[in-house]
């Protein structure tokens, strides 16, 4: 079954055609970076107007490197929350359409379900359960994924996601944005222990916080403003990396799980995936590591989430709105 998946739920106009939830036939993303950049993060508006403008020849590509004509697509999914409700509308829009008109059924997506399928693009054969750390500019969460459809939520951030937090530091220290790949760069030339920033939270076991973490830097920062930005991006992001990964791990020995998965836009993250890999060794545990390209919003990972839904619940409903809230169905 060959399903054309469409995520515009931020700032990336993606579509892909996947076959099957295994086989990624094409995987087109246009990204909105340098629109955003002067401004320094998303400008929703922005977004929603070059969804509109980018979203039909990115569709076309997909398509063309995929070899498939229109009436080859057995099933169009589309990212239908969370996010900027705008940005979803475009993308909502455009699949109901597409399947209309194809004659193909419609499948609604959950784009944080999505991040959790990512990894069985490059590993359809991951043993089941694993603990997934969905670490994005949005979400920091621990997921105990029980098998295919059953996820329970272990703990969450309280304020700040761990990528807010590295695009507020990366502001403030004049980094420019996306601040994720800016700090993760400047941070190889910096000494991570050089500056002991506060790891929070480390004795609640799954919950997270790193507004304590931000404000830590910028006061650092003040009364020593002659301090190398290279060693205060290094240990930011080593006091980042700690608390993820120790919780992490706490949550697959709690849990039995056989596997240890990355997911979000800050598995990107090199030190994070050094210290996860490390850390699922030494415990004897399988560790995944999705590809950079699968960690970042695309729409590869809408379409094999878009495969499972329909193996599980069939087609979603034509007046399926977009929901900017849409929050991760749990097992209880």
């Amino acid at each position: 079954m060959r399903i054309l998946g469409i995520e515009t739920s931020c700032d990336e106009t993606a579509a892909a055609v996947v076959t099957d939830a295994r086989d990624v036939l094409s995987s087109v993303v246009s990204s909105q970076v340098d629109l955003h950049a002067r401004y320094g993060g998303v400008v929703p508006e922005i977004a929603s107007r070059a969804h509109v403008e980018l979203l039909t020849p990115v569709v076309a590509q997909a398509l063309v490197e995929a070899g498939l004509d229109d009436d080859h697509v057995d099933a169009v999914g589309a990212t239908v929350g969370p996010g900027l409700v705008g940005a979803l509308l475009v993308g909502v829009s455009a699949a109901k359409a597409l399947s209309l008109v194809w004659d193909v059924p419609f499948v609604a997506v959950n784009h944080l379900e999505a991040h959790l399928y990512a990894a069985f693009l490059e590993e359809p054969e991951l043993e089941l359960p694993v603990v997934v750390l969905l670490v994005s500019g949005g979400h920091t969460m621990l997921v105990l994924m029980e098998d295919h459809g059953r996820y329970r939520l272990l703990g969450s951030t309280i304020d700040d996601a761990a990528g807010e937090a590295f695009d507020k530091v990366a502001r403030y220290l004049g980094l420019g944005y996306p601040g994720g790949p800016a700090i993760d760069h400047l941070a190889m030339s910096g000494d991570p222990e050089a500056i002991a920033f506060p790891r929070a939270m480390l004795d609640d076991e799954y919950r997270f916080s790193f507004s304590g973490l931000k404000t830590a830097v910028v006061n650092h920062v003040r009364r020593n403003p002659d301090v190398s930005t290279a060693d205060v991006a290094a240990s930011f992001q080593q006091a980042v990396v700690d608390v993820l990964v120790l919780k992490t791990r706490r949550a697959v020995a709690e849990h039995g799980a056989k596997g240890l998965v990355l997911a979000g836009g800050v598995a990107a993250n090199s030190q994070l995936r050094e210290a996860a890999l490390d850390a699922a060794m030494a415990d004897g545990v399988h560790p995944f590591l999705p590809s950079r390209s699968m960690c970042t919003d695309n729409a590869a990972m809408v379409a094999a989430a878009a495969w499972w839904n329909l193996q599980r619940y069939g087609p979603s409903p034509l007046d399926t709105g977009a929901d900017p809230n849409l929050r991760l169905t749990l097992v209880d």
